[in-house]
Parts: structure tokens; sequence; C-alpha cells
């Protein structure tokens, strides 16, 4: 009889679930505020752990981006007992038993907005060790902000951070690490304008006026594609610059063709300029991509005031003229004189020399001939010295 009251004892206790009770302490109270410190003066540590599973939303205007993480913490807690009938490395408990259970008070600093995904399941789980050791795992998607400086747009290279601080326990009790194994694991990410180049793991504690708070941080260091704004931003500014030289082949007396192709070409471009703008915010310093528009701005502006040059060169000759002096009779002998002697040498007639209007439109076409050098000649070093101090960095590799 003892025997079989035994064995059933047995069975009820391997086929009962496991209840919250069954892990807490019998001979002291726990109590879920405190850290479990195991040696007096020590604080607790708590590992860390990220998967990156997406980054997408990147958002320049807003200065956000967008994370998909399974976000991983593991700490020991010595007060906790073992299940009885434990005979796995690890054992699944209720999730629900972390409202009763201490637990790091760890949020993300410089979050928005965090979602927790709850399709199809609640994602989320929590595991027991055999060393007394508890993981908690979650599925969050996350919208964090991210500091950009935009001074070398669209050459710039953007260092976008998740921070994971302690919001009530300082460091006397309570200190975040990365796990030694593997603190972070980020999985192959394709962004259509940029590209993750770099990520690395961070310690970020502050000190406030109430003490020191631990807190950890990842990395993405972010650099921007070129090959879209080569396509859509240079290259058509560059075409616009051109079109506006094809005013030097025209005749300086179409004003109309002239004036229109000037007009349209600067209208063009500050169209251009202000759709490069368009996912930006509006910030007080120049950028690299300003610096190249306004430049190519000031060049078919200048375009334009070349024609208003070369009309003003056209317009001299054609003022009132004043009325030719009546000959005097000395300089009618001396011309008479000069006359015979030429005919009896047999000298040809001398050609009659340029009017003021055709050395005026001499000195015009003069002035086009000039602009059709000078004007592609100082655009090319202009956009040599740009490239040559810009490209680099979109080149270089982190």
């Amino acid at each position: 009889m003892l025997y079989t009251a035994t064995f059933f004892t047995v069975i009820v206790r391997l086929s009962r679930c496991l209840e919250f009770g069954d892990i807490l302490p019998k001979d002291q109270e726990y109590d879920k505020m405190r850290p479990p410190k195991k040696d007096l003066g020590e604080s607790t540590v708590v590992y860390f752990h990220v998967t990156v599973m997406g980054l997408d939303s990147i958002n320049e205007n807003s200065m956000t981006y967008a994370a998909d993480i399974f976000f991983a913490q593991s700490w020991k807690d010595h007060r906790l007992r073992l299940p009885e009938n434990m005979t796995s490395e690890y054992r699944l408990l209720e999730v629900e038993w972390l409202k009763s259970m201490w637990r790091p008070d760890s949020f993300f600093k410089n979050a928005k907005q965090v979602t927790f995904q709850t399709m199809t399941i609640p994602n989320h789980y929590l595991w027991l060790y055999k060393d007394k050791t508890i993981l908690y795992m979650v599925k969050l998607t996350l919208t964090l902000s991210c500091s950009m400086n935009f001074m070398l747009y669209p050459h710039d290279t953007q260092e976008c951070r998740m921070q994971m601080e302690s919001i009530s326990h300082t460091t006397d009790d309570l200190i975040f690490e990365w796990d030694k194994e593997m603190p972070l694991d980020v999985y192959g990410i394709e962004l259509p304008q940029l590209q993750l180049v770099k990520n690395y793991t961070n310690d970020c504690t502050q000190v406030y006026s109430t003490g020191n708070f631990t807190c950890l941080e990842v990395v993405f260091v972010l650099k921007r594609r070129l090959g879209y704004y080569l396509f859509h931003t240079y290259i058509p500014t560059c075409l616009i610059v051109i079109m506006s030289w094809v005013s030097f082949w025209i005749k300086p007396e179409v004003a109309p063709a002239r004036v229109t192709l000037g007009v349209t070409s600067l209208l063009t471009l500050s169209t251009q300029h202000a759709k490069s703008q368009a996912a930006l915010p509006p910030v007080s310093y120049l950028k690299a991509v300003d610096a190249f528009m306004s430049t190519c701005t000031v060049f078919v502006f200048m375009a334009l005031m070349e024609y208003m040059l070369v009309n003003i060169l056209l317009g001299d000759s054609d003022g009132p003229k004043p009325p030719p002096e009546p000959p005097k009779p000395d300089k009618v002998f001396d011309l008479a004189a000069k006359e015979t002697a030429r005919m009896l040498t047999g000298q040809p007639p001398r050609p009659p020399g340029p009017t003021p209007a055709q050395i005026a439109r001499m000195r015009a076409l003069n002035v086009d001939r000039f602009s059709r050098y000078f004007f592609p000649l100082s655009f090319f070093f202009l956009n040599l010295t740009y490239w040559l101090v810009f490209l680099p960095l979109s080149m270089y590799s982190y």
C-alpha cells in the first residue's frame, strides 16, 4: 500500500500543471520590486541580445526610422526554485508570471512608438533554465528618432541609434551588458536609397541628476546611395545649364528666342532645385546639393545677363546720329587734288569704312564667341572641383 501511494503521488506531481507558486521560494518572501542581488553590494547584471529583422521607413523630414527586432533579456534570479519535474535544460513559463516577478525596467530611450506583435499569437516567451537564468524574448516594431546632419547631402553618411536604458534603477542596483556570445544579429537588409555599411554595439550609460543609469545602444551606419540623385538631380540640372548656352549661337537680333530660352532655363532650374529639397527638413546651413544647384543657377543667370550685354552693344548704334558737317572750301580743293592724283597714278578706289552699326554688331558677336568657350570651360572646372571634393565621401567604405 505504501508503494502504491508513493507511485500515485509521483504520477499526480508529473501530470499536474506548473503553477507560479512552484517556483517561488518557500522560506522567504519574494519581493518583485527588488533586484535579485546574490551578494550585498553587487549589482544585478542583465544581458541583452538584439536580432534586427529589418530597417525601413527612413524619413529624413521627420528624422525617424522603423526597425523590426527580436529583443532578448536574460538575468539570474537566485531566489526562485526550480520545478520538481524539470528534466530538460529549460522550462517554458507563463509570460503573465512576469507581472509577479522581478523584471528589468528597460525602455527604448529614443523611441517614438513601440508596437507589440500579436499575430497570430502574442510574439513573446519566457524561459527558466536550470541555473535559474530567466530569458525573456519579445518581437517589437519600433519607430525611433535619428538625429541627422545634411551638410554633405546627398553624399552624407548617417548614424542612427537604438538606445535601451533603465528607467528607475541606477548602476548601484542594475547594470546592462551585451550578451558575450552574440550581442547583435542583423539579417541582410536592403534599403532603396541608403546602404547599411556598418553596425555595432556600444555603451551609452549617462549621468543624470538622480544618478547613473545604465544604457546600451545599437548603432547603424547608413551611407546614402548616389545613383538616384545622379540620374534625377545632377544630370538633368547639367543639361538645363547646357541648354541655356544655345543662346550664344542665336543671332543677337533675335531677342524673343534668346530671352525666352534664358528665362525658361532659369525657371526650370528653380523647379528642379525645389524638387531636390522636398524630402528634407528646412535647415539653416548650406548643403552640398545646395552649393551645386546654386552654382548652376548662377551660370544660367549669367547666360541671360550675357545677352543683356550683347543687347547693350547693339543698342549703341541705334541712337540718333548727328547731322554731317558741310565740307569747308579748302577741304573740298584738297579732296579734289587727292582724287585727281589717285586717278593719274591708277590706284584703286579706297573701300568705304565700316559703319558704327557694323562695328557694334562685331563687338556683340565677339562677346558671343567668347561666351561659347568661357561658359563651358568654367562650368567644367567647377564640376571637376565639386566631384573631386564630394565623390570620395560617397565612395568611402566604413
